[in-house]
């Protein structure tokens, strides 16, 4: 049984429902590059001499070269925000940040490492993330694999 003494050392939160609130916000400046990109390689598309109702089909190379860079501009947002304060827009609002192993801030090639594990993560349907609640560090498997963590910071009084 755990020691409810206040001295014994209290396990950290996983923090899942955080994770996912944050994910959710980010969805939408996500969707915004993305819309963004795809007007782009559209218009692109038509200045190469297709018809104005023809669009970047899906599983073709061009609609495969699409999915790529809106995973690496997807990246790029995450990785930029993460390394210039910690948070993207969708961290902000629940006050979470990401921090290195030993508290600092993270190199570009740990938080590159972060978003890759982070997809492997949501694809297998969200197993890297509810894997938190196993570890012994409440880590998720982009934490663990680029040796960052996420924190939930206090609130600021006012």
């Amino acid at each position: 049984m755990d020691d409810p003494s206040p001295s014994a050392p209290r396990k950290p939160r996983a923090l899942i429902g955080w994770r996912l609130l944050a994910l959710f916000y980010d969805l939408w400046p996500a969707a915004a590059l993305w819309f963004a990109l795809s007007f782009l390689f559209n218009l692109g598309y038509l200045l190469a001499g297709h018809g104005a109702r023809e669009f970047v089909a899906p599983f073709t190379v061009l609609g495969w070269l699409l999915w790529i860079a809106c995973w690496l501009v997807t990246g790029l947002y995450a990785t930029v925000s993460w390394r210039r304060g910690g948070q993207t827009l969708g961290m902000r609002p629940w006050r979470l940040r990401v921090r290195a192993a030993d508290g600092g801030r993270p190199s570009w090639r740990a938080l590159w490492l972060r978003y890759a594990v982070g997809t492997l993560s949501l694809l297998s349907a969200g197993l890297g993330f509810w894997w938190a609640w196993l570890d012994r560090d409440r880590l998720a498997w982009h934490d663990r694999a680029s040796g960052t963590g996420l924190q939930r910071e206090p609130k600021r009084p006012r």
